[in-house]
């Protein structure tokens, strides 16, 4: 199969750029049956469109970010929740975290992450300086959220166990405040 990582218009994004993953080849579906919108979503030429965001390193190494309906769309740039989340892990006081999307007048969307700490530890073994600090020494400067929430209760679950976003942007009807 060929793999290439493209921008939402299916142009090849440069090296380094994060963008969705399109593959071609043997073995890859040639459409949904009788579904020309569907098919009109899910492929670009003959490239069909995973929904992966992936970036490719100057190696050729390809290597995965998350899905594209699980980022944050923010001045023109694609943020990956996932990768902002496995920076937010690194932290030891963090037992678990979200990153959604929250309005912007200017900027179209900002990022918010939502924090639960370690049993025992408060905000103030955590604070918000300090994520943000550490945010900006391992992501670019775009993708550090502009919105912190921290939560005493775990996070939402779906039924596999995976964290319900939907979930915690149906809590506030403006997901800022709090934060």
């Amino acid at each position: 199969r060929e793999c290439r990582i493209a921008d939402e218009t299916g142009s090849t994004v440069p090296v380094g750029t994060v963008g969705e993953l399109l593959v071609r080849g043997p073995g890859i579906m040639k459409g949904y049956y009788r579904k020309p919108e569907a098919n009109q979503a899910a492929f670009c030429g003959d490239w069909f469109r995973t929904g992966d965001l992936f970036r490719q390193d100057d190696r050729g190494y390809f290597y995965i970010l998350g899905r594209t309906k699980d980022t944050v769309r923010r001045s023109g740039e694609n943020v990956a929740a996932r990768e902002v989340e496995s920076i937010l892990l690194e932290i030891p006081e963090i037992a678990e975290t979200a990153v959604v999307p929250v309005p912007d007048d200017l900027r179209g969307e900002e990022v918010n992450a939502y924090l639960v700490l370690q049993p025992g530890l408060t905000q103030s073994d955590l604070p918000p300086e300090r994520v943000i600090d550490y945010c900006k020494a391992k992501l670019a400067v775009f993708k550090v959220p502009r919105y912190i929430e921290y939560r005493a209760t775990p996070l939402p679950r779906t039924e596999s166990g995976k964290v319900s976003k939907p979930s915690l942007l149906r809590e506030k009807s403006d997901l800022r405040s709090s934060s």
